[in-house]
């Protein structure tokens, strides 16, 4: 779509995953078997036709450029647009700008070579699959400056505590703030005309302000014509251990599955390799199991991801088991967490709590 270009905002997402984010930012956590969270804003750009999409980073960014290479699953590995990964490089002495502002300043460039008129700017804790280009036509036929996608939640859930909520009449915003029992959730996103947003940042620079979100629209909020659109489908927040698990859990449910995955096709990092093959003793019940495994054992109500050998006579249950781990005989994992490449010797036992899960780190061995 020409006239939307993407930015992909990861400045202020902290890391608050523990053993999960020691080593990568929260956008590159696996998740669901095969993918990266990143994979479903960029899944939601690549169905939008946006093949102009902008990437700021700012720590903890290796494992997620090696997950994104050229953008090839996207399609965003193009001659003219593509993606654009910005991490942060600033050299001028003169920069004045602080917090995000600091990357739209320092890459301003990027703005005013890409055709687009308008932005999408977005996130990656907030997991849900659309089509952004009816939210685009919403906002002209709206004249709004700014247009934000919310979703109006039936429960409060712990991970919403520090989502931004908007007030909205009719389609009006009207008022944007953090009250706690407050259902609409701001799902950080919006669409907004470039050359406003340059304008906005420009202003916010000028008087020594940190945040373009905060600063730029929601202290602009009488200013602004703001306009809200409503988002109906399968949403969930992704900003801790606990609410990484509970929902990971939850796509065991088929029907939960199948909302997120049904409405567009999530791309993800292209892996070769063979079936997942089940020997003569496995046992596999409710459970996620991707390509590459070796299954020997018992996995029920578990999400096991590409490449996990599971050796005879071990037991997992209500787990989650990242890439190329390898689980020896007669291990016990219960409401547990292995991220990648982690080695379980034989009879080991692991049991965590179903509300705070045993989490181990990248590469141990136990």
């Amino acid at each position: 779509m020409q006239q939307l270009m993407g930015v992909v905002n990861l400045d202020q997402e902290l890391d608050l995953m523990n053993e999960l984010t020691y080593f990568r930012c929260g956008a590159a956590v696996p998740f669901a078997g095969r993918y990266r969270l990143i994979d479903f804003v960029l899944s939601n750009l690549m169905h939008s036709n946006i093949h102009h999409t902008a990437l700021f980073v700012r720590r903890k960014y290796r494992s997620l450029l090696d997950h994104l290479g050229q953008g090839a699953p996207w399609d965003l590995d193009r001659k003219h647009g593509g993606l654009f990964i910005l991490p942060p490089d600033w050299n001028d002495p003169t920069d004045r700008s602080k917090g995000d502002l600091q990357h739209f300043h320092n890459n301003r460039d990027y703005f005013l070579r890409a055709k687009g008129t308008h932005i999408i700017h977005t996130g990656s804790q907030h997991i849900y699959s659309m089509d952004y280009r009816e939210m685009y036509q919403f906002h002209i036929s709206q004249q709004a400056d700014v247009t934000l996608l919310y979703k109006k939640v039936d429960a409060i859930l712990p991970e919403h505590e520090s989502c931004v909520r908007v007030d909205v009449d009719g389609v009006k915003v009207t008022g944007i703030h953090q009250e706690g029992d407050h259902p609409n959730i701001y799902l950080g996103a919006f669409i907004m005309e470039k050359q406003l947003f340059l304008k906005l940042v420009d202003h916010c620079i000028a008087h020594g302000q940190d945040y373009f979100f905060r600063d730029g629209i929601q202290d602009n909020l009488h200013n602004l014509n703001i306009a809200a659109y409503a988002f109906d489908g399968y949403h969930t927040v992704i900003n801790s251990i606990e609410s990484y698990y509970r929902n990971s859990m939850d796509l065991l449910n088929q029907e939960q599955y199948q909302r997120l995955f049904k409405q567009n096709e999530i791309h993800t990092k292209i892996k070769y390799e063979p079936p997942t093959r089940f020997l003569d003793n496995a046992e596999v019940s409710n459970s996620l199991i991707a390509n590459g495994c070796i299954i020997g054992g018992q996995v029920e109500n578990s999400i096991i991801f590409r490449g996990v050998k599971v050796h005879k006579g071990a037991q997992i249950r209500n787990s989650i088991i990242m890439q190329k781990c390898v689980i020896e005989e007669n291990a016990v994992l219960e409401n547990v967490i292995l991220d990648k490449d982690v080695h379980l010797t034989a009879d080991r036992t692991l049991i965590g709590d179903a509300k705070q899960p045993y989490v181990i780190a990248k590469s141990s061995q136990i």
